[in-house]
């Protein structure tokens, strides 16, 4: 079994084959699917969702940081209400986004730190967006001091980042920049244990090659695992043996 650990599946992208584009990730043997949250508008489909798969899809509740602006902490207050409110399996996606705009940067470090106090005060993990910013994200979360685990989500940094990322005991989403050639990241994966790494695809963003420049859909995880087999000179089977049971540990 394969697991998509992030994936967007409740957005409009999908609205026409979203039934359909599950079963061929099944068919693929992808059956599980977890949810990163965007903001309050993302809500309700992400929870119709899972409510329509509840074995298959698990949701995450937290704060984008490229949805903090103007007024985010009524929108932080919504996600805090909703951690309240019901049992989710995460705390995400949460970070800090350079990449976009660095406008909001000292409130998107305000709303990271105030989700990883609410994490930790519910023993739950966090699922980490890092865009131009992972340097400054690592030290984030180096503040906390081994209270809280997690995700760094669409890991494509280098071997030094990496090992910074496992001494804190989190793991590294690997997605479908491992399969770009620029990218460089099959001889950065090939020196991670395996027991750090989880596979994902952020669909409908990132599709991996051959599909790049597409739709990415869960399906594709496939893809990635045989990308990742073959720069660890190991298995598919191996793959996906070890990144379900990282994934599975660290969620349930």
């Amino acid at each position: 079994m394969l697991i998509d650990t992030h994936a967007h599946l409740y957005a409009k992208q999908f609205d026409q084959d979203r039934d359909e584009m599950i079963a061929r990730a099944e068919a693929n043997g992808i059956h599980k699917f977890f949810l990163p949250n965007i903001d309050s508008l993302s809500i309700e489909g992400m929870l119709a969702l899972e409510d329509k798969y509840p074995d298959k899809c698990f949701a995450m509740m937290g704060l984008h940081p490229c949805s903090v602006k103007e007024g985010y902490e009524k929108e932080l207050s919504i996600m805090e209400d909703w951690l309240r409110k019901r049992p989710f399996v995460a705390i995400g996606e949460i970070g800090i986004d350079l990449y976009w705009d660095k406008t909001f940067f000292e409130q998107q470090k305000k709303a990271f730190n105030q989700q990883v106090e609410w994490a930790i005060d519910l023993d739950l993990p966090i699922v980490i967006h890092c865009r131009e910013s992972m340097d400054i994200t690592i030290k984030l979360v180096e503040r906390f001091g081994g209270k809280v685990k997690g995700i760094f989500h669409c890991f494509g940094g280098s071997l030094e980042q990496a090992k910074k990322i496992m001494d804190l005991g989190f793991l590294m989403g690997i997605g479908g920049v491992l399969t770009f050639k620029k990218a460089n990241l099959a001889s950065v994966v090939k020196e991670i244990p395996l027991e750090y790494l989880v596979l994902e695809t952020d669909a409908p963003y990132l599709a991996p090659v051959p599909f790049r420049g597409k739709r990415n859909e869960s399906g594709y995880v496939l893809s990635i695992a045989e990308h990742l087999a073959k720069a660890k000179e190991i298995s598919l089977e191996k793959v996906a043996e070890i990144t379900t049971k990282n994934a599975l540990n660290l969620f349930e």
